[in-house]
């Protein structure tokens, strides 16, 4: 009994849902505020991301006519239900390196595609055109970078030489970053597109684009199901950067000086996120597939190659 209450403490309370949610919205927040800075204006104030999902949480839940009706609604509750998993496995590993278990990695870049899954299933069950064609363009975004992402990802393994995450973090503490290595430094940098993209921010977020498609993939959502959906993408922008500090940078030491130097590598990728998003044009679907197959898989397999030979 006392294992599922801390079983269930983890993943409802503290590292899960609600502690990624309130730090997800706040650095949503922060996203906001500084794109704002950069567009000369001033900005939301600091509880605005909080206010508008517990203003859409007080919202009626509108399910359009004809829609698929369990796949539209259980569609949020997926990518929730992943990121919240994924939040639960890294940061308890970052705590204890002891609790990771085989395969935990694997298993984590399993989750992370939940939330894409949860738009596709939740565009192409709305039966709203708009929501179909969003679906389409996140199954080519999914297939264009998903395979430079696992390639820098079986990077860090190779290098490593094991995939359970806790054992990647002690790697690191005893021989040095990873990202010293030129290997690692090729794997990160094509990880951060690939982010961008699992995100959905410009210039890949092709599958929503207001201004084309009216949301696409959420155009039919309403209410709490796109409160879900938000929170999730709320989550994603805060766990994902600490994902690649988990792999690169050697996690997360818990004392005073550890936690202010995660803290600014996360303000780091997290900056460098908002610069990429404020300062690019959206790209269209050919040129984003382009991109990823032509240009980032191919910097990612010379940095697998490169980890191969010991670099």
């Amino acid at each position: 009994m006392d294992d599922i209450l801390r079983a269930i403490f983890y993943t409802i309370i503290f590292p899960g849902l609600i502690f990624t949610c309130v730090f997800g919205l706040f650095f949503c927040w922060v996203d906001r505020k500084i794109a704002a800075r950069i567009q000369s204006r001033i900005g939301p104030p600091w509880y605005q991301c909080y206010a508008d999902v517990l203003k859409l949480m007080g919202k009626t839940m509108i399910i359009p006519r004809g829609s698929r009706k369990a796949g539209f609604l259980l569609a949020p509750l997926l990518g929730l239900a992943g990121i919240t998993l994924v939040s639960t496995i890294i940061w308890r590993v970052n705590i204890n390196q002891e609790v990771s278990f085989v395969g935990d990695l694997i298993v984590v870049l399993y989750l992370l595609i939940l939330p894409s899954l949860a738009l596709i299933m939740g565009g192409s069950s709305s039966r709203n055109p708009f929501g179909v064609i969003g679906a389409s363009r996140e199954m080519k975004m999914i297939l264009a970078y998903e395979l430079p992402f696992l390639i820098a990802i079986i990077t860090v393994i190779l290098k490593v030489k094991s995939i359970l995450l806790g054992e990647i973090i002690t790697f690191q503490s005893i021989q040095g970053v990873l990202v010293g290595n030129p290997s690692c430094v090729i794997a990160f940098i094509v990880c951060l597109p690939c982010i961008q993209a699992k995100l959905t921010y410009i210039p890949f977020d092709i599958p929503e684009a207001e201004t084309e498609i009216i949301g696409g993939t959420l155009a039919e959502y309403s209410g709490v199901s796109l409160a879900i959906f938000k929170l999730t993408n709320a989550m994603m922008l805060f766990i994902l950067p600490f994902f690649l500090i988990s792999l690169f940078f050697g996690g997360i030491n818990f004392n005073i000086k550890g936690i202010l130097i995660v803290l600014v590598e996360y303000l780091a990728i997290l900056l460098l996120i908002i610069l990429i998003k404020t300062t690019h044009p959206r790209l269209r679907i050919d040129q984003a597939i382009k991109f990823f197959w032509w240009l980032v898989t191919p910097l990612a397999v010379v940095g697998m190659i490169l980890a191969l030979i010991g670099e």
